[in-house]
């Protein structure tokens, strides 16, 4: 155990340069982003979540485009549900899209939901109570390939309760979490379609070895740490949503093997850890809209400590009681956030809308021109004709007028 004395110090300045570089803003964005571009974003931020929210896009698509600027969605949806996918889709920080490396490193989460443990009860439950049902439509997975829950065709149609699903839809979710079906694809307004494992993943994939859970978690703790660069215990276990007591063990093995740093960030009131490959920039220059479910600002408790703006997703706030708005993007100009906008992509009127645009303490007089351009940029890559501001917020006046009152 490193005494006090030799425990490094860093400065909020430091520790932010460190994060947002291990998430990748300390790389000038491509020309033009290519595939490549695409996995090696992917496979140092690990987990890109997934939402059913469209306001602007589907989330999963705006974090590369945060750090790669205008990239082509189908090279996404190629490397996630292509021909040759090399990602899949399971929980992860929430519902997530992966590289297909970490499948082995999750399977103890699907043990997990097929016994009822922890947060799964009712997983287990329905998989016990419903086994014949559950058969069946098994068998028609092994007799007919990849089904949406529709084609199934068993079961009865949506009741009150499991957020008004089929019997169908329920059996599909609870052996897609317990690792007996996986999304072969995504069909039109994001129906999943189902298969099993063996069908959909690699053989490599499919057939590796399945680590202990201690090794999982070792694993995806380290996976947490180069994808945060710098992280208290709480950052780590929050990334792939693992247990106190897993994650508390987990961290104290890779600081025993020195895949963990002991350091300690003025101001932050819990022990923090460095990944030995951090980089550390001088400066960062990004200019980037961030999704409320970007993992650089996933954990709020984090994005505070790291740039001193309190967020929250105020999606399920009632209308009068939001103070920023409904769908907001952060926007993060070189080291800071200092802006926020309520972003709708009103493809009617082929305009991306700004409901709202608010400064934050740290904005300054290039932060207007900055966000104007960044949301040019957006629009462009979403397929809409301009940007409309709504005389809403201490910046709506200034951002309009770079935007030339559009």
């Amino acid at each position: 155990m490193l005494s006090r004395s030799m425990v490094e110090t860093l400065t909020p300045k430091q520790a932010r340069r460190i994060a947002l570089a291990a998430q990748g803003f300390a790389d000038s964005r491509p020309a033009k982003p290519t595939r490549r571009h695409l996995i090696a974003a992917i496979e140092r931020l690990a987990v890109l979540q997934i939402d059913s929210v469209n306001v602007v896009s589907r989330s999963h698509y705006l974090p590369l485009f945060s750090r790669l600027g205008a990239y082509p969605r189908a090279l996404l949806e190629d490397l996630a549900w292509g021909r040759k996918p090399t990602l899949f889709e399971y929980w992860g920080h929430e519902a997530s899209l992966m590289p297909l490396a970490l499948q082995p490193a999750l399977r103890w989460r699907m043990d997990d939901a097929r016994q009822g443990v922890g947060v799964w009860g009712n997983v287990a439950q329905f998989l016990a109570e419903h086994r014949p049902f559950i058969d069946k439509a098994l068998a028609a997975f092994h007799e007919r390939g990849p089904l949406s829950a529709g084609e199934l065709g068993l079961g009865e149609r949506g009741q009150s309760g499991w957020w008004g699903w089929s019997e169908a839809k329920r059996a599909t979710e609870c052996l897609f979490w317990a690792g007996e079906l996986t999304t072969a694809t995504r069909r039109g307004t994001f129906e999943r379609v189902y298969d099993l494992p063996e069908k959909v993943l690699p053989k490599a994939i499919w057939s590796a070895t399945t680590p202990s859970r201690e090794e999982a978690h070792r694993h995806l703790l380290s996976r947490s740490a180069h994808a945060l660069g710098v992280a208290t215990e709480r950052d780590l276990r929050d990334y792939f949503r693992l247990g106190v007591a897993d994650a508390r063990r987990g961290v104290a093995q890779l600081v025993e093997s020195g895949d963990l740093v002991p350091v300690e960030v003025e101001g932050w009131n819990q022990p923090a850890y460095l990944a030995p490959s951090a980089r550390r920039p001088r400066k960062i220059s990004a200019n980037a809209l961030l999704s409320p479910f970007d993992s650089l600002i996933w954990f709020r408790e984090r994005a505070e400590r790291l740039f001193d703006v309190r967020i929250r997703l105020e999606i399920y706030t009632p209308a009068h009681k939001r103070t920023h708005g409904y769908y907001v993007l952060p926007f993060l100009q070189g080291e800071a956030i200092t802006a926020r906008v309520d972003l709708k992509a009103d493809r009617k009127a082929g305009l991306l809308r700004v409901l709202s645009a608010h400064r934050e303490p740290a904005a300054n007089t290039a932060t207007a021109i900055a966000l104007a351009t960044e949301l040019r940029l957006m629009a462009a890559w979403l397929g809409l004709a301009g940007v409309a501001v709504a005389p809403s917020g201490d910046l709506s006046s200034a951002l309009a007028t770079e935007l030339g009152g559009h």
